[in-house]
């Protein structure tokens, strides 16, 4: 019978977490794996899972089947199927296998980590032969896909209708009466995931940004795992309050089980990544917009997988390796403003590139919804992103979040701590590519002149490249035979 809500296939750990979550709001699922062992198995097992994980009635409302042609028949029409596969080639397989057993109208939903630009082509593709496609950005790891993620869907708008119930349904929940689902429309084609390439990019950023502050503290103050502890359960209770700050305070209190200490301090410091914020980055350049701390985050997770070269270097090469030496509780203090203040320089450059973004290719982005689908579920969720959210609604053609009267206010209260950490930090040689990077750009953004005046000045004496002058009218190109005109 065709009873189904919705069909899932992938029955990975974040595959089988939103089934669990699908079926816990009532919705009947049906699931399909390419390898049926991995199904059953996940369907033998519901029963074992604890009282909170799987709700009564739940096991009964999830449905497995062993041919993709009996899966897509249990579905009720308009189909409406959820990939969760490997990103790329593999979501283009399992949509192939699709397309016979589908009918007109029917909705394909990537919730993978799919490159935007995968879901740009799909989108018309998959249109013009009758189908709706929508990209969808799924981001809270394994809890949130279990407890409620944030979800950014963006694609076919058409689509969006017959998918708002069950999606709405299984995200996190905001606000007062925790009655505000973190899932609203995006916008076209790939905007969805684009959307989420750039919170895995601000994502990027505020790790390495927690990750430079930590490292001060214990290598310039010489804080202990206990007191950084502390240091950061005080912050997660202030303009910090988030979700990472709130896991980094947990860190410093595992054990280390196979030894002394804490688990931290064993952990090789080489640092893996998906490729998500590489993304960001490299359209960043494409687009010609200026992401500078997501792309020195990127940077920095590659020079610490250089790790044996590092070892090797660090027998060599010398530098200051001293120990802040003042008020330690106002340095701490200071810190903690350095990392609020390009916390909020990383938000501003990863909006300034999703309105590059929409520009290039047509998207209708509502700005302020987006920072609410970020405020509950997914990894970056923190207390300001509010405040986001009520910039944009005083302004939505705002060019710049920094050029809002709150972000304005908190980054200028800021900056003669950021300062001194940053220039501290030089001073004792530690490496502080983030937060040096967030204050080079808001030094950069806030001057009227640049020395960029000289660099064309360069650019037409070797190669004609033209200028502008200050004393005509924008958009007038100038040459001038540089070498006929020195005065030697």
């Amino acid at each position: 019978m065709s009873n189904n809500d919705i069909g899932l296939i992938g029955l990975a750990v974040m595959g089988q977490n939103l089934v669990m979550n699908m079926a816990n709001k009532g919705f009947n699922v049906a699931v399909y794996n390419r390898t049926t062992e991995t199904m059953t198995d996940f369907i033998n097992g519901l029963g074992d899972r604890p009282a909170g994980v799987v709700e009564e009635g739940t096991a009964d409302r999830i449905h497995g089947y062993e041919s993709l042609e009996d899966f897509v028949n249990s579905l009720a029409s308009p189909r409406r199927v959820m990939v969760m596969v490997k990103a790329g080639k593999p979501v283009d397989a399992v949509i192939e296998g699709l397309k016979p057993l589908l009918d007109e109208g029917d909705i394909i939903i990537d919730g993978g980590n799919a490159d935007y630009v995968d879901t740009n082509r799909r989108c018309p593709e998959l249109k013009a032969e009758g189908f709706r496609f929508i990209g969808t950005g799924v981001s809270g790891g394994e809890e949130g896909a279990l407890k409620g993620p944030s979800i950014m869907p963006g694609g076919d708008p058409e689509a969006w209708p017959f998918v708002k119930d069950i999606l709405q349904a299984i995200s996190a929940k905001v606000g007062e009466n925790n009655d505000i689902p973190c899932c609203e429309w995006v916008g076209e084609a790939g905007a969805g995931h684009y959307v989420k390439m750039v919170h895995n990019g601000i994502e990027y950023g505020d790790m390495q940004l927690i990750c430079e502050a930590y490292y001060i503290l214990k290598h310039g103050l010489g804080l202990t795992n206990q007191e950084l502890y502390k240091v950061f359960k005080e912050w997660n209770e202030g303009q910090l309050d988030s979700y990472l700050i709130e896991i980094t305070r947990d860190i410093f209190t595992v054990a280390d089980k196979e030894g002394d200490g804490e688990l931290v301090d064993k952990i090789l410091d080489t640092a893996g990544q998906k490729g998500t914020g590489r993304w960001m980055c490299q359209h960043a350049l494409e687009l010609g917009v200026p992401t500078t701390l997501v792309t020195e985050a990127v940077y920095a997770r590659c020079l610490s997988s250089q790790k044996d070269e590092r070892v090797r270097a660090s027998e060599v090469l010398s530098g200051p390796d001293g120990k802040f030496e003042g008020d330690r509780q106002q340095f701490i203090d200071d810190v903690r403003q350095a990392l609020y203040a390009s916390k909020l320089v990383s938000y501003a450059q990863g909006y300034v590139q999703l309105n590059a973004a929409a520009k290039e290719f047509g998207w209708n982005l509502n700005n302020g919804p987006i920072a609410l689908l970020w405020r509950g579920g997914c990894i970056i969720r923190s207390v300001f992103l509010q405040d986001i959210k009520n910039a944009f609604d005083k302004n939505p053609e705002l060019e710049n979040l920094l050029l809002d009267d709150f972000f304005k206010n908190e980054v200028n209260a800021a900056q003669p701590s950021w300062r001194r950490v940053v220039s501290t930090a030089v001073q004792l040689g530690l490496p502080v590519p983030a937060f040096s990077a967030a204050l080079t750009y808001f030094d950069g953004y806030r001057r009227a002149s640049l020395p960029a005046n000289l660099l064309q000045a360069q650019r037409d004496y070797f190669g004609a490249h033209t200028y502008e002058r200050t004393d005509k009218p924008r958009g007038e190109k100038f040459h001038t035979d540089w070498i006929r005109e020195r005065n030697i």
